[in-house]
C-alpha cells in the first residue's frame, strides 16, 4: 500500500466502526450504529466503502429482532498485512503478518558493535526488502512497518536517538525507511511495543492500565493506559531498568552505579552464578545455568530467588508510583519464572502499603520470542483501528 492510502483508508468515523467490528465481531450495522452512537446512513456507508476496501467482509446472517435476520461483519485478517521489525543489540529480526498478528514470513540479519549508522540502516534495509520479497503478499497490501528499536527513541520522527549496546545516536529510522518502501512507517521503543503487542494479542481483557516488563540482556517497560501508551515528556517513560537499586552498586552501562539491571538481567544473572560455577563450566549459558538450578543447585538456586526478590523490589516501587491494575512480565529470564515468580510475589507482599496493592495481579507474557515483533505489528494496528 503506497504511502498516504493507508491515511486515505482511515478516517475517525472508520476507525470507530472498525475498532467495533474488531473488538465485537460478528456484529451487525444496527448494533454498530446502536452501541457507537453513529447515525445508521454513516455506518452504512463507512462499512460500504470499508467493504470495497477489502478490509471488512459480510458473514452469516445474525438472529432476527422482529424483522429480517441482520447481515453480520468481520474484519479479514488476511485482507492486508504489515512488516514488523524487532532490532535488538545484536540482530534484525523482521516479519510479514496479518491483522491478526499471525505470521507469514520472516527474515534476520546479524549486527555487530562496530558499525556506523549508514552501516546500520543498510543492514536494515536488507532485512525489510528480504522480508518482503519472501511473502507472497503484494506490495499495495501492506499497510506499513512497525519497528520496535531498543534504546531512546523520539517517536514523532522515528529517530533513534541513544542505541548504547551499538554506541549509535541520531539514527533517522522513519525518514529512511519511508524514503526506501514509500510506506508508513511507526518507529518506537522496544519494550512500549512489547507493552502494546500484550495489550493487543496478551488476551489480559480490559484493563484501565496495564505496565509490562521486559528483563533480558536489559531492562525496560511500557505502560498502556485504556489502550493507549504513555511516552512521557521526552520519550523516557519506560527506562525502569534505570532505577537505582544501591548507590554504592555496580556501574550500569549507562554510567550510573546500583541500576535495577545490573541486578536482574541474564547477563547479571549469570555473573552471580559464576562464583558457584566450576572453571570447566565457565562458557554455560543462562539457561544451562538455570537448569543446574532446577535440579538441585541450591547455592545457583538462590542466586535466581534473589533475583525475584530485586525485581519485587523494583515492582513494588512501580506499584507505588504507577499503581497499574497488572503487572505482565517478559523477556528471557522470565523463563526461570519457577524459582523467580514466588520470590517476586513474596517481595511485593512485604513490601507494598495496601492490601490490593499488595495483590497487584502478575503474570508472564504468553507472547514468547515474538513478543516484541507482535508489538512492532500493533503500532501499526493502533493507527488503522484507534479514532483518537
Amino acid at each position: 500500500m503506497r504511502q498516504g492510502t493507508f491515511q486515505w483508508m482511515k478516517s475517525v468515523n472508520k476507525s470507530i466502526i472498525l475498532n467495533k467490528i474488531r473488538t465485537d465481531a460478528p456484529i451487525s450495522r444496527a448494533q454498530i450504529a446502536k452501541e457507537t452512537k453513529l447515525t445508521p446512513p454513516t455506518v452504512s456507508s463507512n462499512v460500504k466503502e470499508l467493504i470495497e476496501q477489502g478490509i471488512v467482509k459480510e458473514s452469516e446472517l445474525g438472529k432476527s429482532q422482529g424483522g429480517r435476520k441482520p447481515t453480520m461483519l468481520l474484519i479479514d485478517n488476511s485482507a492486508f498485512s504489515i512488516v514488523g521489525v524487532d532490532i535488538g543489540p545484536d540482530m534484525i529480526e523482521c516479519v510479514m503478518a496479518d491483522l491478526s498478528g499471525k505470521i507469514s514470513n520472516r527474515s534476520s540479519n546479524k549486527l555487530t558493535t562496530s558499525i556506523t549508522n549508514k552501516q546500520f540502516l543498510t543492514i536494515l534495509k536488507e532485512c525489510i526488502r528480504t522480508c518482503i520479497g519472501g511473502s507472497p503478499t503484494s506490495n499495495d497490501k501492506i499497510i506499513g512497518i512497525g519497528v520496535a528499536m531498543h534504546g531512546v527513541v523520539e517517536v514523532e520522527t522515528g529517530t533513534s536517538l541513544v542505541a548504547p549496546i551499538l554506541g549509535l545516536k541520531n539514527i533517522p529510522i522513519k525518514e529512511e525507511l519511508e524514503k526506501e518502501f514509500d510506506l508508513d512507517v511507526k518507529v518506537e521503543n522496544d519494550a512500549r511495543a512489547i507493552a502494546l503487542g500484550e495489550s493487543w494479542f496478551g488476551d489480559h481483557g480490559p484493563l484501565e492500565s496495564m505496565l509490562v516488563v521486559n528483563i533480558g540482556r536489559g531492562v525496560g517497560a511500557g505502560l498502556v493506559m485504556n489502550g493507549n501508551l504513555y511516552h512521557g515528556s521526552h520519550d523516557i517513560a519506560g527506562e525502569v531498568g534505570h532505577m537505582t537499586i544501591d548507590l554504592n552498586g555496580e556501574v550500569c552501562e549507562c554510567g550510573n552505579p546500583g541500576c535495577l539491571q545490573t541486578f536482574i538481567t541474564g547477563p547479571a544473572i549469570a555473573r552471580r552464578a559464576q562464583k558457584f560455577i566450576t572453571k570447566n563450566q565457565h562458557d554455560l549459558s543462562g539457561e544451562q545455568i538455570y537448569e543446574l538450578a532446577v535440579i538441585g543447585d541450591e547455592n545457583i538456586a538462590s542466586v535466581f530467588k534473589e533475583t525475584g526478590e530485586i525485581i519485587g523490589v523494583g515492582l513494588t516501587n512501580l506499584i507505588h508510583i504507577i499503581n497499574p491494575e497488572k503487572i505482565v512480565l517478559s523477556g528471557g529470564v522470565t523463563k526461570s519464572g519457577k524459582l523467580i515468580l514466588p520470590e517476586i510475589r513474596k517481595s511485593i507482599e512485604n513490601r507494598a502499603l495496601t492490601p490490593k496493592a499488595k495483590q497487584t495481579a502478575i503474570s508472564v507474557s504468553k507472547l514468547g520470542d515474538d513478543a516484541t515483533l507482535k508489538g512492532a505489528v500493533a503500532l501499526l494496528l493502533v493507527d488503522l483501528f484507534d479514532p483518537l
